[in-house]
């Protein structure tokens, strides 16, 4: 019997070994497969790739489909090491609904993101015909379906309130980097959160009454932790806070922080003081859930 160490060791040589497709519905791939690592990423993706490294990227393999006649499709299959990474670098840039390739995908303007296990995967036509959106996709699934693992999202995006509460799906972002997280939606210059490596956030927006409102939640490695972040950005962030946590903003808008063990949640934008309470406490009982 197998140990699980040389089980991980066969799981990861499988998922290396991916065979993309040499052609579809005429497509046909050039022959020519270039791969890039981290160290090199910069060499392919100037500029861009520091998006893929904050998600422990290993490496991407491009490759490139021609069709006479038709624009040309490049194929980026990158392997994130783990499902939520691969989660995370898709859920960072998604925009559009669900368009039924790998596990979550979007489709729109020449391009298709999907990812399936530890794979995020990237096609775009470079050119335009009424023949692309039907290649991308048929493309898409016959390289979702060379990948033959799927995985979990991140936990913490799976501990988010939904139904009533208005989520967003399409707007969930999961990520580590305060400067991701500022991309998103811009808190402060200095890392007033304490993210790190060690922490995960996910960053969401609730319809309330087609207002929108930003939900916030970090976890850390420590209850300790997490208070020290929660006293950092009350100070910085929110100093005029009420003893419950609570202030309301320039734009008469409420915010609202708060620790629950080893987690911060954060309401932004909400109407009143009880809407920040409800979707903090619906939070709350979701990660009791978790």
């Amino acid at each position: 019997m197998m140990t699980p160490d040389a089980l991980g060791q066969e799981k990861r040589k499988g998922e290396m070994l991916v065979s993309l497709p040499a052609q579809v519905e005429g497509w046909k791939w050039d022959g020519e497969e270039k791969i890039y690592n981290h160290r090199t990423i910069f060499d392919y993706i100037n500029g861009a790739g520091e998006l893929y490294l904050a998600y422990n990227f290993r490496s991407v393999k491009v490759r490139r489909f021609e069709k006479p006649g038709q624009p040309s499709i490049i194929v980026e299959l990158f392997d994130m090491g783990s499902s939520e990474d691969a989660y995370g670098v898709f859920s960072f840039e998604r925009q559009d609904e669900d368009a039924g390739v790998g596990q979550e995908s979007e489709l729109g303007g020449g391009l298709l993101r999907f990812w399936k296990g530890n794979f995020f995967v990237s096609l775009y036509a470079e050119g335009e015909s009424p023949e692309i959106e039907p290649a991308l996709l048929r493309l898409g699934r016959a390289v979702a379906n060379s990948i033959k693992t799927t995985g979990p999202k991140p936990k913490l995006a799976r501990a988010l309130p939904n139904g009533k509460e208005g989520l967003v799906e399409k707007t969930i972002r999961y990520l580590q980097s305060h400067v991701l997280l500022n991309q998103r939606f811009f808190i402060a210059s200095q890392n007033i959160l304490n993210l790190n490596k060690e922490t995960e956030a996910v960053l969401a927006q609730y319809l309330r009454d087609q207002k929108k409102v930003h939900l916030l939640v970090v976890h850390y490695r420590t209850e300790k932790q997490a208070q020290a972040a929660l006293e950092s950005f009350k100070k910085v962030y929110m100093p005029e806070a009420l003893p419950t946590g609570l202030v309301r903003t320039e734009d008469r808008k409420w915010t609202g922080a708060r620790r629950q063990k080893e987690f911060v949640l954060i309401v932004f934008g909400a109407a009143s003081k009880e809407e920040v309470e409800k979707l903090i406490e619906a939070t709350q009982e979701k990660l009791g859930e978790k």
